[in-house]
């Protein structure tokens, strides 16, 4: 990280200091939170205590692996690098995730997760959540308990943020029995105040194809009228669009800001939605976990009530593109090592799964970018349809 010699600052020597600590993984849970007590005083880059209405408490419910970086293991580090405490409940638990194409590990029931967030109620636990993340669910039943936890939270505290990524799938590919749709639309989506699909996703959830960028408005506005202020699409690919190279994708933001009138002594609602798009370059290859990241990443920027959108989403593509980086050179150094190629085709499954180990997300050593995000792109307002 390099520092301004003329000037330094805490925010700067700490992020260095975080980033010596990562780089030597055996150590990192001992090393970073000292560091944080240590420097409790000061605040961090985006996130300011005192820009918060809510509380910094964070319930997370999504999947677990043991080795990898995906679900809760993508979401808890980040989030609690910047302050956030976070309660997880796994949705599942397994080996690895499953784009290894083998795993081992077990899947938590509807029913025990109402136990779990049960035995929290009862001991006073959950009267600080501000925020509730869900990722992967795999089940209808734990679907449906997450929407009755919802609810509930909701009802006894309305302040509660939730931010939803409907993991359903990708690139035309379910990784879900494909009536959760229904209930995501119909149950799931209508509570949610922050909302990240991907493009499939979100294709799956409006009926919108998406192949160009107001295709990509109307899609948010019909999310928007189901009642979610704010919608984060994570990944575009427009067939035909002269402002995207082919090698980059795009990330669309949308929120809706509701406005009361009042005319002749009658009050009337009307909104209006702002909209940003940015471009990010593809790296060659699958990066899995990048989703979970994002959420975890935009949980966090949100929460923030003094940026704009703007720079929220340049926050977010700053880091996100720096760790989606750093994962694919370390992937190519791992696979020269080893005299594999990544451009090729994989001539055996041993092969395959040794790639797919290569491309695990270089989240620890990534701390430094994830405290002070680079600004490598620039927000374009998209205007009115």
């Amino acid at each position: 990280v390099p520092l301004d010699c003329r000037q330094p600052t805490v925010t700067s020597v700490r992020a260095c200091v975080i980033s010596l600590a990562c780089s030597c993984s055996q150590v990192y849970l001992v090393v970073v939170p000292i560091i944080h007590h240590l420097f409790s005083s000061f605040h961090l880059p985006y996130i300011r205590l005192e820009d918060f209405n809510m509380s910094m408490r964070v319930l997370s419910i999504q999947s677990h692996v043991v080795s990898g970086y995906v679900g809760n293991k993508a979401a808890a580090f980040p989030l609690q690098l910047l302050g956030f405490d976070v309660d997880v409940i796994n949705s599942v638990q397994f080996s690895n995730h499953t784009g290894y194409g083998s795993w081992e590990g077990e899947v938590l029931q509807g029913d025990m997760l109402l136990k779990l967030v049960d035995g929290m109620d009862e001991n006073g636990l959950s009267d600080e959540t501000g925020h509730i993340l869900t990722g992967y669910i795999g089940s209808e039943s734990f679907l449906r308990a997450v929407v009755t936890i919802v609810r509930k939270m909701k009802v006894v505290n309305p302040q509660v943020r939730y931010v939803c990524d409907p993991v359903l799938g990708d690139i035309g590919k379910f990784y879900v029995p494909e009536q959760l749709v229904k209930i995501y639309k119909d149950e799931v989506v209508p509570l949610a105040d922050v909302l990240t699909p991907n493009q499939f996703e979100v294709e799956q959830l409006t009926g919108v194809r998406i192949e160009n960028i107001n295709d990509a408005q109307r899609a948010c506005g019909i999310l928007h009228d189901l009642g979610v202020p704010l919608v984060l699409i994570t990944s575009i690919i427009f067939p035909t669009n002269a402002q995207q190279s082919q090698d980059s994708m795009g990330v669309f933001a949308s929120e809706r800001f509701m406005l009361q009138n009042v005319s002749c002594g009658i009050e009337t609602e009307s909104y209006e939605d702002e909209q940003r798009i940015l471009y990010v370059p593809k790296m060659p290859g699958q990066f899995t976990g990048t989703g979970d990241i994002s959420a975890a990443l935009w949980l966090a920027l949100t929460a923030d009530s003094t940026s704009s959108l703007a720079q929220k989403l340049e926050q977010l593509a700053g880091t996100m593109n720096a760790i989606v980086e750093r994962t694919y050179q370390a992937s190519l150094e791992k696979l020269q090592k080893q005299g594999i190629s990544s451009l090729e085709e994989p001539k055996d499954e041993a092969t395959r799964k040794r790639i797919v180990r290569s491309r695990e997300m270089q989240l620890i050593q990534s701390a430094s970018d994830i405290l002070n995000p680079p600004l490598r792109f620039q927000a374009t307002k998209i205007s009115e349809r």
